[in-house]
């Protein structure tokens, strides 16, 4: 992104939004890093959906000798399932503080987004993934940032498995101090008044970008905590959903992933907006912003290292979508805001 865009850029956000503190090292570069992980892995892929045990193992840096021990576990639910994936997401906790010079300064838990299956092609779900993250990132900082890895896995026996991209997710805590703002703690769900509109209106958007349809902004699941595939961050005002979690949606188009049932969609690749009726105004007000995004998207997902250069260009022609909808605001209203929830 130029020097001069992200001046216009940020022209466009209120001062209240901008970053007040750097990431900690992990988060505050691009480029993958190179480590290995080692331990129970191979255990903990075979344990299936039920299974909750970690593993004790060690994580090691490229061209750093000593090795950091962490507690591997099994996390996430549909990509934890045996016929969906080989292998599933992990959270990576270190046992002792990492140290100072060590990118993972900073870090006790930390999720990390695997491969799935074996095959090579899987890779690009997870860097289409990873993009998403990365074209949040350039409408807000208040946005999860993720950090590509070049993995390497070995076994309990210290023997090789594979070597695939997988990237760290930052932790929500972290998201809230560089933004000068706190985790909100609101138990299973909290009612939409207290969202704040231009922040929810701006997530619902980029839902409709990248047609992705599971998440809730302000209620979790039955019986868990809130939310789903968001985390509400807050500074003492409104309450700022924060998204993660873009398997399912239709820019990633992985093949396990289905609408949730209470939507009326026949495929992922199909956009619904659900962003709130009462948000409309300043949803009317951010189209302008995302409409500056188009060049900025194909720049994204054209600089994801690994990513297969067919798996690149479908996912910037189904965005381009996006930007056709959005391309004056009578058609931004007739296809989005026409189909507002409430």
């Amino acid at each position: 992104m130029s020097f001069r865009f992200c001046l216009a850029f940020l022209a466009l956000m209120p001062a209240a939004t901008f970053a007040q503190v750097a990431p900690k090292s992990l988060f505050a570069g691009d480029e993958p890093i190179r480590l290995t992980i080692s331990g129970g892995v191979d255990l903990i892929a075979k344990g299936g959906p039920e299974s909750r045990e970690g593993r004790p193992g060690t994580v090691t840096i490229a061209g750093i000798s000593a090795s950091l021990p962490v507690l591997l576990e099994p996390r996430g639910i549909t990509r934890r399932q045996r016929d969906v994936c080989q292998f599933p997401p992990l959270r990576v906790t270190f046992n002792q503080p990492p140290p100072a010079e060590s990118v993972f300064a900073g870090q006790r838990r930390l999720k990390l987004v695997s491969h799935c299956r074996a095959a090579e092609g899987f890779q690009n779900y997870l860097l289409l993934e990873y993009a998403a993250y990365r074209l949040y990132n350039n409408l807000t900082p208040l946005s999860f940032r993720a950090r590509l890895a070049q993995i390497e896995y070995r076994d309990s026996a210290g023997q090789p498995i594979t070597t695939r991209y997988g990237f760290f997710i930052e932790d929500a805590d972290d998201v809230a101090r560089r933004n000068g703002m706190q985790e909100a703690r609101v138990g299973e769900r909290f009612p939409v008044s207290r969202l704040s509109p231009t922040d929810a209106a701006r997530f619902a958007i980029f839902q409709y970008m990248i047609a992705n349809l599971d998440w809730a902004m302000q209620a979790g699941p039955p019986g868990d905590t809130c939310c789903h595939n968001s985390r509400p961050l807050t500074s003492g005002a409104g309450l700022i959903p924060v998204p993660y979690d873009f398997d399912f949606s239709g820019m990633v188009n992985a093949p396990y992933a289905v609408p949730p049932s209470a939507v009326n969609v026949s495929s992922v690749r199909q956009r619904r907006y659900r962003g709130l009726c009462r948000h409309n105004a300043e949803a009317k007000a951010l189209f302008g912003q995302f409409r500056a995004q188009q060049p900025a998207v194909s720049q994204t997902l054209s600089s994801v290292p690994g990513l297969d250069r067919g798996a690149r260009d479908r996912a910037i022609a189904f965005l381009g979508g996006f930007f056709k909808d959005i391309a004056t605001d009578e058609s931004a209203e007739t296809k989005l805001l026409r189909n507002c929830l409430g």
